[in-house]
């Protein structure tokens, strides 16, 4: 009769006792300063084994199996924890997320992602100008968190004129939640010269109405017309915003994450936490690799290279520290109303067939996408490539082909983030060149903004969309990344959907059944990506990801099993427990 895999752990869990036995006392293993007992352990390692106990010793998992073998590992000073069958499993790892942005968006005018009309869209931003009496007239007034598509009554697009009936002659800007999108009034208009003469930047549209002239709405690079005017946040407000997004970040079970897309006043503001032993999850950095024009890939390289010099602070032994390891390229914007701003391999629909719109035109021209990958894979920094149509995902994996061609056996991770419309042709590719999709698992359900895209997609297109299990099956290793703040923080909403793939609250009414025709994940392949995949894509995977002797504990203890409720109760899921590096960071376990 073969063992069972508990049994085998189990057995193994034994070992350290048994040794003791047979040694010298000199010789009895090291007690642990952290035991945790009578728990399921789910461990993501290659069996996806689970085990009932794991010893902590100097930040490191010294044991793994039976409460007996752990048993032995309990000394004077050890704490011990009864989990009483709850779940431990290891700490989340969000392979793309914003968490500054996050941070300071908890500071600001804030929408909250509510699908509003026009008259409470201005009542909200009226309010935030009521309250602030500090502002002067000619300052400006940040307003986030819009949910831009879901405007009411459905269909409507927000102009200047909702924004010039707020009663202040402050500028004001209103950013998507989306981040590809801004709003301002007529005031901000002017102080930016932007009038029916200003010629659209590249990469970017000042949209317009029909008589030519500037509604107030300014897409993907166009943004920085207002932004370069907007003082930046104090070195006070970001160290608070990175403060604030550690906290949202520990609550909810994350030990790891890529800041997707950071600049200059985020690695500073990190530098700060790190030096003051504050870091309570280990981060990535992704530096910003723009395109202008006379772009020039060999300098773009040399800054990344220059911001990881300055700001790299790897952890010392188990505690967590800031990798400045990635470069983030744009290849499009959004596919979503009213934009359409994803670069596609065939037109946009338009009443119902084929039109003449594919989207922009490509950010990076193939070669100088392909340059730049091959010239990061010299100097061994991560492509982490944003994609939404699928004419970008298809450029990002053929500028990883070429990469790979000149640099075979580089130990490079590139990623290419969203991934919401992939030609099927494209599904195996993947795997082939060694891509990984790092998906964002609430876009996998039916909401409003998904509705009202599914006539420009096509038939065909909407199937297909968010195809998660479709490149899964094809060989995909699947990472998991928030996108936070493009949507509140809830990582295990997320999970929820991956398997569900059906809408949630009121939406589920409005929207009912599964989005597409994708099967969806298991528990344990969504599981998998928010863990061990998105350590692989931070190249930590012998560090993180599992829960196995020799790795760095960074482990989470949760309210609810999630391998023994029904899917649909996922989302609830409150974490009780976050461990980095042996240390616990969050706690509202008794």
């Amino acid at each position: 009769m073969k063992a069972s895999r508990f049994a085998l752990l189990a057995f193994a869990g034994l070992a350290p006792a048994l040794l003791a036995l047979a040694l010298p006392a000199q010789a009895k293993p090291q007690k642990a300063d952290t035991v945790f007992l009578h728990g399921y352990v789910y461990t993501v390692d290659a069996a996806d084994s689970v085990a009932e106990a794991v010893a902590v010793r100097d930040g490191q998992i010294v044991y793994v199996g039976g409460d007996d073998g752990a048993r032995a590992l309990i000394g004077k000073a050890t704490r011990v924890v009864d989990l009483s069958g709850r779940l431990l499993m290891p700490g989340l790892i969000d392979g793309h997320m914003h968490p500054q942005a996050g941070g300071l968006r908890m500071l600001g005018c804030n929408l909250d992602y509510a699908a509003l009309t026009q008259a409470e869209f201005q009542a909200r931003i009226q309010k935030c100008v009521d309250d602030d009496k500090t502002a002067g007239p000619d300052d400006w007034l940040i307003v986030i968190n819009w949910f831009e598509q879901g405007a009411k009554p459905e269909g409507t697009v927000m102009t200047r004129a909702a924004l010039d009936a707020v009663r202040t002659t402050r500028p004001i800007k209103v950013h998507s939640s989306f981040g590809h999108s801004d709003l301002t009034n007529t005031r901000g208009l002017k102080l930016a010269g932007i009038t029916r003469d200003t010629p659209d930047p590249k990469d970017g549209t000042i949209v317009r109405d029909a008589s030519g002239e500037p509604t107030g709405l300014l897409q993907e690079a166009a943004q920085d017309l207002i932004d370069k005017l907007i003082p930046a946040p104090s070195v006070e407000m970001n160290y608070k915003a990175t403060q604030l997004a550690l906290k949202a970040m520990r609550e909810q079970g994350i030990t790891s994450f890529l800041d997707a897309y950071t600049d200059i006043e985020t690695l500073t503001a990190y530098s700060t936490v790190v030096r003051e032993g504050g870091l309570t999850a280990r981060g990535h950095f992704a530096v910003l690799i723009d395109s202008p024009e006379g772009y020039d890939a060999g300098k773009a390289v040399a800054e990344v290279l220059r911001q990881k010099a300055e700001f790299d602070r790897p952890g010392v032994g188990p505690a967590p520290g800031m990798t400045v390891d990635t470069a983030k390229l744009f290849l499009d914007g959004v596919y979503s109303a009213p934009a359409y701003s994803a670069m596609m391999i065939q037109p946009y629909f338009e009443h119902g067939r084929p039109g003449h719109n594919r989207g922009p035109k490509p950010f990076f021209t193939d070669d100088q996408l392909q340059d730049t990958l091959i010239r990061l894979a010299a100097v061994g920094l991560n492509p982490h490539m944003h994609a939404e149509g699928d004419g970008s995902v298809r450029q990002g994996l053929n500028a990883v082909a070429a990469m790979r061609k000149v640099h075979p056996g580089s130990d490079i991770r590139p990623a290419i983030a969203h991934d919401e419309i992939v030609h099927p042709d494209d599904f195996s590719r993947f795997a082939e060149v060694g891509a990984l999709p790092v998906l964002s698992f609430q876009w996998e359900r039916p909401s409003v903004d998904i509705e009202q895209s599914k006539p420009a997609l096509g038939p065909v297109r909407a199937a297909l969309m968010e195809p998660a299990a479709l490149l899964d099956i094809n060989g995909a290793r699947i990472v998991y990344g928030s996108d936070w703040p493009v949507d509140a923080l809830n990582e295990w909403l997320a999970l929820q959907i991956a398997v569900t793939r059906t809408a949630i609250g009121d939406d589920a009414v409005k929207y009912p059944g599964r989005l597409g025709i994708d099967p969806g994940l298991s528990v344990a392949q969504a599981v998998r990506a928010i863990t061990l995949n998105a350590a692989y894509s931070l190249r930590q995977e012998d560090q993180t990801g599992s829960v196995e002797v020799g790795k760095l504990a960074d482990l989470i203890v949760l309210d609810r099993n999630l391998f023994k409720i029904k899917p649909e109760e996922i989302g609830g899921t409150q974490v009780l427990l976050t461990m980095v590096g042996g240390k616990v960071v969050y706690q509202t376990l008794k």
